[in-house]
């Protein structure tokens, strides 16, 4: 039996770690390691709030109640206590079970924050979280609970709650199961296991990983359509893009110059017989629309990588030894990324969509049986697949909506003001999905209409895209046929075998 591989161990230090070291943890498994000075970073922390421990005086979060029980001194026998109920009455999630790659995203960070020695964990507590991530345990954690505000607490307070030996656990093959060694939670470890950004930085990584392979999916398939629709490339051209210069519409420009290289069918209507004056928008403003999403996806990365960089926690320990209560949970920056984003995704669908629906219509399809039907009448071509990429668009448009500019006051009106930034993740994740879906179904319709019209022959770059697709033919189960391309996209595949040609895309 061949050897069984394991990705190498991610190390936790006290800096920030990278967009694709969270990527690795979450979607692909790989285990973590505290480093040494993560270690003694920890341990430093910790020895601050035990002296805080054993004074007289009330001290946030660790000698009093939490929220707007924020002013009731506990007394040090009942701490162990008031630990325990902090994590389980905070776990009060509800709805469906959260996707495993979020709660490993979700756990990893929180681990990250921990180890910056802010929190004021003992190195056990620590230990016990990465000892969770490396042996393949994710506590369930649910849909509703979180108003990105103190953080993600509901979810962090299902993960807390494993922790301790309480609440649901699956194992890696999604099997419940429960945790073998539990740890007795210390003053402020409760706060700390629970106070931070996590969730919903986890998931603006995992969408930022999705965006890249997308935003230059998108552009292939601009390409293709461009191509197949007999539309020109010259608008494309680096002097007029450098006319307006936005740096993502250049790049998305350079990628559909590149995928239409030598194209034969482009060349076969240069000159003065093709007597059309401009293509329609969804052609000719194709790295305009991407490039704007390009650019808000850069934006996103960017304070991505300083959240990454933060160690939010409320108390919070500082680097000269206070121990200071501070606003850092507060998700906004990261909102409103995830709602930018969400933005940017709808609107690149929506003339993903456009285009399929101009290869459909013989009025302007330059040419092209009617829905690119085998035998129109008997047969109805991809009539329906576009029904389908419009009912996708509809709902992007709705997901589309703003979340954080929602706020509902909590906790009895001391938290008067959250950021809604899970939400604002859990629909960004759901747009995802659907775009891919989109770009999905106008490579199919793009490279049947490209079959179509031959013997003109398509560029090497796109021949090599369609290649992997099915092409024309009669009538037949579409379902199979979107699901297998959406696949395709996602995994980068239609990205892949273009640049096969091209060399690496932008």
């Amino acid at each position: 039996m061949p050897p069984v591989f394991k990705p190498p161990a991610i190390p936790i230090g006290v800096d920030a770690p990278t967009l694709e070291q969270v990527v690795e943890v979450a979607r692909h498994g790989a285990p973590v390691e505290l480093s040494a000075e993560a270690l003694t970073a920890i341990a430093d922390s910790r020895a601050v709030i035990e002296a805080l421990a054993a004074d007289t005086t009330p001290h946030y979060g660790v000698s009093t109640g939490f929220g707007a029980l924020a002013t009731l001194h506990i007394p040090a026998e009942k701490r162990v206590q008031l630990q325990k109920s902090l994590i389980r009455s905070h776990a009060a999630g509800s709805g469906p079970e959260v996707e495993r790659e979020v709660i490993r995203a979700l756990m990893f960070l929180r681990l990250s924050t921990l180890a910056t020695g802010r929190t004021g964990v003992r190195t056990e507590t620590a230990r016990a979280y990465a000892n969770l991530l490396n042996a393949g345990l994710t506590p369930v954690v649910h849909e509703y609970g979180s108003l990105g505000c103190s953080g993600d607490l509901a979810p962090l307070a299902h993960c807390a709650l494993a922790l301790i030996g309480e609440g649901p656990v699956r194992d890696a093959d999604g099997r419940l199961t429960e945790v073998l060694d539990p740890i007795t939670l210390q003053e402020k470890e409760g706060l700390a296991l629970i106070n931070g950004t996590d969730g919903m930085l986890g998931m603006l990584v995992l969408a930022i990983a999705d965006l890249r392979t997308l935003l230059t999916t998108a552009d292939i398939a601009a390409a293709l359509s461009v191509e197949g629709l007999l539309g020109t490339d010259r608008v494309f051209a680096q002097d007029l893009q450098e006319l307006r210069p936005q740096h993502g519409q250049a790049q998305s420009a350079d990628n559909i110059r590149r995928v239409l290289a030598h194209s034969p069918i482009v060349a076969s209507h240069r000159g003065p017989e093709d007597t059309r004056v401009q293509d329609a928008y969804s052609l000719r403003c194709a790295p305009q629309v991407a490039g704007a999403a390009r650019d808000t996806l850069e934006h996103a990365t960017r304070v991505a990588e300083r959240e990454l960089a933060a160690a939010i926690d409320n108390p919070v320990v500082t680097r000269d030894g206070r121990v200071e209560s501070n606003g850092n949970f507060h998700g906004a920056p990261v909102g409103y990324v995830l709602d930018f984003l969400a933005i940017a995704v709808a609107d690149l669908a929506s003339i993903s969509e456009r285009r399929t629906d101009r290869f459909l219509d013989k009025a302007r399809s330059h040419g092209l049986p009617p829905f690119l039907a085998d035998d129109p009448g008997v047969d109805s071509g991809l009539m329906i697949a576009q029904y389908t990429q419009a009912a996708i668009v509809s709902e992007l448009k709705r997901l589309a909506v703003a979340a954080s500019v929602d706020s509902i006051p909590s906790s009895a009106m001391q938290e008067d003001h959250v950021s809604m930034g899970w939400a604002a993740g859990r629909k960004l994740r759901r747009a995802i999905d659907g775009l891919a879906q989109v770009l999905a179904i106008e490579l199919l319709t793009a490279a049947r209409g490209i079959a179509l019209r031959a013997p003109l022959e398509p560029a090497e770059a796109t021949r090599a895209v369609i290649a992997a697709l099915p092409g024309p033919g009669p009538d037949r189960f579409l379902a199979p046929e979107i699901a297998a391309a959406t696949t395709f996209v996602k995994r980068g595949e239609a990205k892949a075998a273009a640049e096969q040609v091209t060399g690496e895309l932008a």
